[in-house]
């Protein structure tokens, strides 16, 4: 007969996570640890900070939405693969009648998946443990619960078509070959999924997991964007010889100082980008934010990283002088119309707005001219003429302009056209010494590092065609043309307006 106290730690094992994976799940260490008294490498499984994390977002949207749709976006041997496994492996010995699947880009990756679950198993509490009826290097069946858990490979094209799968772990997304036929397959199979959960380190631009990150960053799908940076993790840091002087050099002590982090933990980063022979893969492979981890070479950007990721972290920069809007409208093809705010040295507030018709766009732009001290709201000509006529005739003529990015430059001598002069105002602003604050986005970032640039024959400083980032990277940069435009021309403070201010300004 079952004790009251069993029941109760059977009910708690059952609701609460972290306490069922550190009471009952087992995992394996890089290194010995000590564990009451002694040194082991089969250890509790206490989550780390990136695992704790990970689990509060997931929670978060399992109660908004009755189900989980997420990407994670991470560094190497964080630990999110061993905490998806915990947690399904959880979901499935608690459920009747579910079938959990695995599907990784490798064959001995998805090996080395399915014996992390099987060492869960293998080592878990005898008072929660179900039985099981079947187990071999694929599949892991329990009887009693008539729950199974599976596993399949990426390289084969119908992998996991015939199933019905409820909770859905893909690792490695971005290397995955196949993605066509994985779509129409087991992502079909695992339509109606309680849980899906794909996570994956960057690999380069325009790949399926790419197109889904930006896709879940500007809120056009079910799932949630979750990234994990790489100096979360208590074992990346490397203490100083004694013997030795560490000065960071001027890019290291920038990034240093952005992402609040010590002298081992910069040390680490600066042997690691040896040990793999360039500053680009360690972004990759180790990033700080989602943005760099998309970044790839052969680009001459304009905007360099470390100038936005700066501007990014800085707080509490004053505003003063004219309030301007930037406004990139949607284009034809495109679904976003952005708006961003800037006074002086510091920009806030961006809002995006989906599948807006220049009705629809001018009535979003009304709000903020009537609700903002706005003195001057910039629009870009190439998706925004009819909202700009519309807006006209409301009475705000005086605070609105049409800017043509593709029209002669102020500063004809250094531009080839207004898009290039204002993108290199932009970049002015945030290289300046004195201090910048833009929103602490990823996909600001992304847009703004984004265009490469060369210069002309007349040694015009020329910006890469929107066409070819488009290519590149699978979008527009909306949020940068929408910051750039707010550099379009000199704004004075208007005194007067035709339109009555509702508020005095908005919070940053």
């Amino acid at each position: 007969m079952v004790s009251d106290r069993e029941m109760n730690a059977r009910r708690r094992a059952k609701k609460d996570l972290p306490h069922y994976a550190e009471r009952c799940l087992k995992i394996r260490t890089k290194k010995p640890i000590l564990v009451d008294g002694r040194m082991q490498k089969i250890v509790p499984f206490v989550f780390n900070k990136a695992q704790r994390y990970l689990h509060d977002r997931l929670e978060e949207q399992k109660k908004k939405t009755g189900k989980i749709r997420a990407l994670l976006l991470k560094g190497r041997q964080q630990g999110c693969s061993t905490y998806v496994g915990g947690r399904f492996y959880h979901q499935t010995t608690h459920k009747n009648g579910v079938k959990t699947f695995i599907l990784a880009h490798m064959d001995d990756a998805t090996t080395n998946l399915f014996k992390m679950v099987q060492r869960y198993h293998e080592h878990c509490n005898p008072l929660i443990k179900p039985s099981t009826s079947f187990s071999n290097r694929k599949e892991l069946v329990f009887d009693k619960l008539d729950s199974a858990y599976g596993l399949g490979t990426a390289g084969s094209k119908n992998v996991g078509r015939s199933d019905t799968i409820d909770f859905f772990h893909g690792s490695e997304v971005a290397f995955w070959e196949n993605t066509d036929e994985i779509k129409t397959g087991v992502f079909q199979a695992a339509e109606m999924a309680e849980e899906i959960i794909l996570e994956s380190t960057a690999n380069g631009l325009g790949n399926m997991f790419h197109r889904m990150w930006q896709d879940a960053e500007k809120g056009k799908s079910d799932y949630i964007a979750i990234f994990i940076p790489w100096y979360w993790q208590s074992e990346y840091r490397k203490p100083i010889p004694s013997d030795e002087k560490f000065i960071p050099t001027i890019e290291e002590a920038a990034y240093q100082k952005a992402y609040k982090l010590d002298d081992e933990q910069i040390y680490w980063r600066r042997l690691k980008i040896v040990e793999l022979g360039d500053p680009l893969l360690f972004k990759q492979e180790y990033p700080g934010n989602a943005a760099e981890a998309f970044q790839t070479t052969g680009i001459n950007s304009l905007i360099s990283a470390e100038s936005v990721l700066t501007a990014r972290k800085t707080m509490g920069v004053p505003k003063y002088g004219a309030y301007v809007v930037g406004c990139d409208p949607a284009r034809e093809g495109d679904d976003a119309t952005t708006f961003i705010r800037r006074q002086g040295r510091r920009a806030w507030n961006i809002e995006s707005h989906h599948k807006l018709d220049d009705m629809a766009k001018a009535g979003q732009a009304r709000m903020i001219l009537e609700n903002e001290p706005v003195d001057r709201m910039f629009i870009d000509r190439g998706g925004g003429s009819g909202m700009y006529d519309r807006l006209v005739e409301m009475g705000f003529g005086n605070r609105v302009t049409l800017v043509n990015f593709g029209s002669k430059a102020m500063d004809p001598e250094h531009y080839k056209n207004r898009r290039a002069e204002m993108w290199d105002e932009v970049r002015k602003w945030l290289e300046s010494d004195e201090e910048v604050q833009i929103p602490d986005v990823d996909t600001l970032q992304a847009d703004l590092t984004a265009p490469g640039y060369k210069y002309t024959s007349t040694t015009q400083k020329q910006l890469e065609p929107k066409e070819d980032i488009k290519k590149r990277i699978g979008r527009s940069p909306d949020e940068g043309d929408g910051l750039a435009l707010t550099f379009a021309e000199p704004v004075q403070i208007v005194k007067t307006r035709t339109k009555r201010r509702k508020r005095s300004g908005m919070a940053a």
